[in-house]
């Protein structure tokens, strides 16, 4: 029994509290057990001797903040707060401390319910245990060998760090804690602005989830009406809708359990980057799985103490369950997966850009495998690369995954289901997004044909009433039994009217002709320092009103550089760029939404840079064509979705009356029908265009040509964009072989 009480001081708080099996099994008399509960009692009891005599070691690393003794809660190393909100799932939103309240369960996440503990049990090891045990000692000392190496090295890489929940993703930076703080304040405002309500319908211990009578309230506006959520094991599910429709505010509900979900389903919702901190990404990543880590500590504190404890067998025989000595390799592969190179993934993640610490967030989410997965769209930030890579990872994700994504290309390779968030509704589909549209419009096509024959007859039935109705006794009694079907029907219900989505169209007003060459690139090369490497190498090119050409290639090859170069926002190293005199060029590029003013309204944002337009009603119109309508034009631009600040951002690139439109990752925030309209929109465009995207289907719809920016020059592809993503695919499958395996053991 002291042996209990003594596992349990390196355990944490319960995260259920008093209703904790064990501390239950301390009430009726087990007092070793009873020690347990008191001193915060296992967040999970799960193992294969959980409940034994080893179920206080169980809750190693589960639960953070107990009911400790102050003085040994200072002597235990890496003690720290629980999960704060913003993380990847709190059991409590909003409250993140407090002792069996929210203690974070494996891996940072909800803590699953315990079963019952079982008799205690005592054994002398036998020959073979003994064996088997040393073969631990020696497999867990090679392991600590490298790590050592390291230190003496003075490889700072690999230094133990203090845990932090996942949330903190290491130590902040002075400067970020204060935007930190505004973003977590942002989402609790946002948080409290929700009202969600639902009843859970599948069995508690079930690992599918079923919510009936779902409704959900984002300001007073009705974004879901009783309605069902289904995500059931094995499936993995797009949420697809329009613009504002509500599918993040969906997601961030689920993410924070305000939806009635089971508690031993472990959620991790994607929320936004990393924060700078002086951590490499692979730390960053290896550190969201608090328990491995924690036992690592522990079994390398046991391990100079007393060599031959049991309890350090014990902590062997875990850390073996979890993989802890492929942790590091695995984090390096879907890092390397995502684009790192092995350098990378070894700098101070505050020297990345947003858009690789966004990387480093969605590299965690991988490394973890929760039972449930919710990401909103994953590609941004992506190159075509990684998006390839990453639709090969998800494609094999055994458990439950929601995702959002403007991708059809990526929808149709990584989901077996489709949920359109419509009309207040879910609707549920079976397939990917390709047989979601081919489903979606045969069933329309028969809701009205029926609604139709519906309306035929009630009006014939209406028609006979009304002339026979007062006629003779034989007409009449027609009259009264057609009466009857009619009010049969109505009780029924009847067949409602297909309401179609709003078609979106955008538009680039007509910019006149310039005779070519309109852009001449002459023998350019660039690096961005003096001793920095040549990201371009005697470059020569033109390009006229007519070029529709498509940049691809890996990060870090120049293609949003090129874009800068021929704008003018960076100058050639060597070599000359040439422009006409009177062309204007219009870039839109992934920033550009944080140049807007989220206190002004589009309406006003737009008539503020473009004074020439006297009229409201003539801003109203011009607005209008980029789908914002109504209440939209005068809310406050902070109020709006991305999706719909996107659309603010289209709107004032369109009136500047572009020659050419330089287009870097347009498509990020919008929805699949918002991208359709901006390809129509290109297509009709008379002047030149150059993009760069990750959406394969977008560069299918608008480009011509396909330019590989590569090995600081740039080559033309023979073939179109989708003969170039099996190139891709074969690429990286050569790459990373566990991707075919993963494919064939499907």
């Amino acid at each position: 029994m002291l042996r209990l009480a003594a596992l349990a001081e390196v355990g944490g708080a319960c995260a259920r509290g008093s209703s904790c099996p064990v501390a239950t099994e301390g009430k009726r008399g087990l007092a070793g057990a009873g020690q347990v509960a008191r001193r915060g009692g296992c967040g999970r009891g799960v193992g294969r001797r959980s409940g034994s005599g080893r179920a206080g070691f169980r809750c190693i690393g589960l639960g953070w903040v107990g009911q400790l003794g102050a003085a040994r809660a200072a002597q235990l190393p890496g003690r720290q707060p629980a999960v704060r909100p913003g993380s990847a799932a709190c059991s409590e939103p909003g409250r993140g401390t407090g002792a069996g309240r929210a203690g974070a369960g494996r891996r940072g996440l909800t803590a699953p319910v315990a079963p019952p503990p079982q008799p205690l049990r005592r054994a002398m090891p036998s020959d073979l245990a003994k064996k088997k045990a040393a073969k631990k000692k020696e497999a867990a000392k090679a392991r600590q060998r490298p790590r050592r190496a390291a230190e003496e090295n003075g490889d700072a890489g690999t230094e133990p760090q203090e845990v932090r929940p996942p949330e903190a993703n290491g130590t902040s930076l002075p400067e970020v804690d204060a935007l930190t703080k505004e973003l977590e304040d942002f989402e609790l405002k946002k948080a409290a602005a929700r009202a969600v309500t639902g009843v859970l319908a599948s069995h508690p211990n079930s690992t599918d989830v079923h919510i009936i009578n779902l409704s959900l309230t984002f300001h007073g506006q009705e974004l879901l009406s009783d309605t069902k959520l289904e995500l059931n094991s094995g499936r993995r599910y797009g949420l697809i809708g329009l613009n504002g429709i509500g599918k993040s505010m969906l997601l961030s509900a689920i993410g924070k359990r305000e939806v009635p979900i089971p508690e031993h389903i472990d959620i991790y919702h994607l929320t936004r980057e990393m924060p700078p901190s002086d951590k490499t990404p692979l730390q960053c990543v290896m550190e969201v799985d608090t328990e491995r880590a924690m036992l690592e500590r522990e079994a390398e504190r046991l391990a100079h103490e007393d060599a031959e404890c049991e309890k350090l067998l014990e902590l062997y025989e875990r850390l073996e369950e979890l993989d802890a000595d492929k942790a590091e390799a695995r984090a390096s592969r879907i890092l390397h997966g995502l684009g790192f190179s092995p350098a990378m993934q070894r700098k101070k993640l505050k020297d990345f850009s947003g858009g690789w610490r966004m990387r480093v967030a969605l590299a965690r989410a991988l490394f973890i495998r929760p039972f449930m997965l919710l990401l909103d769209e994953p590609t941004n930030h992506l190159d075509l690369d990684a998006c390839v890579w990453l639709e090969e990872e998800l494609k094999t994700f055994k458990r439950i995954l929601v995702l959002i994504s403007h991708s059809q290309d990526f929808l149709n390779g990584v989901c077996t289901n489709i949920i359109h968030m419509h009309n207040r509704k879910l609707k549920y589909y079976t397939g990917n997004y390709d047989q979601y549209v081919k489903t979606r419009l045969e069933l329309e096509e028969n809701q009205m044909k029926r609604f139709h024959w519906e309306q035929d007859q009630i009006a014939h039935m209406k028609n006979y009433i009304a002339r026979f109705g007062h006629g003779s006794a034989k007409l009449a009694r027609q009259a009264q039994s057609k009466e009857k079907t009619l009010q049969k029907m109505m009780a029924a219900g009847l067949t409602e009217r297909v309401v179609n989505d709003k078609t979106l169209s955008f538009y680039f007003p007509s910019c006149g002709k310039i005779p070519p060459p309109v852009i001449m690139v002459q023998n350019v090369s660039f690096r961005y320092t003096k001793d920095g490497p040549w990201i371009y190498n005697n470059l020569e090119f033109g390009i006229d009103l007519d070029t529709r050409v498509a940049l691809v290639g890996p990060n870090g090859a120049g293609k949003s550089t090129l874009l800068k170069l021929l704008t003018g926002e960076l100058l050639p190293t060597d070599g000359m760029i040439r422009k006409h005199s009177h062309v204007k060029i219009g870039r839109y590029h992934q920033h550009l939404q944080e140049q807007l003013d989220l206190d002004l309204s589009p309406l006003e944002y737009m008539l503020k840079c473009y004074p020439e337009i006297k009229e409201k009603e003539e801003m109203r119109k011009i607005i209008g064509r980029y789908g914002l309508t109504g209440k939209q034009q005068v809310s406050p631009i902070r109020n709006l979705s991305d999706g719909q600040k996107c659309r603010v951002c289209f709107a004032w690139l369109a009136w500047q009356n572009p020659h050419m439109l330089f287009l870097d990752e347009p498509t990020n925030h919008l929805d699949i029908e918002t991208i359709d309209a901006l390809a129509d929109a290109i297509n009709d465009f008379e002047g030149g265009m150059m993009l760069v995207s990750h959406d394969f289907r977008l560069i299918q719809q608008v480009a011509q040509e396909i330019w590989v920016c590569e090995k600081q020059t740039i080559t033309k592809w023979q073939g179109d964009i989708l003969s170039y993503k099996e190139h891709l695919k074969s690429k990286l499958v050569g790459e990373d072989p566990q991707l075919t395996k993963k494919t064939h053991n499907m």
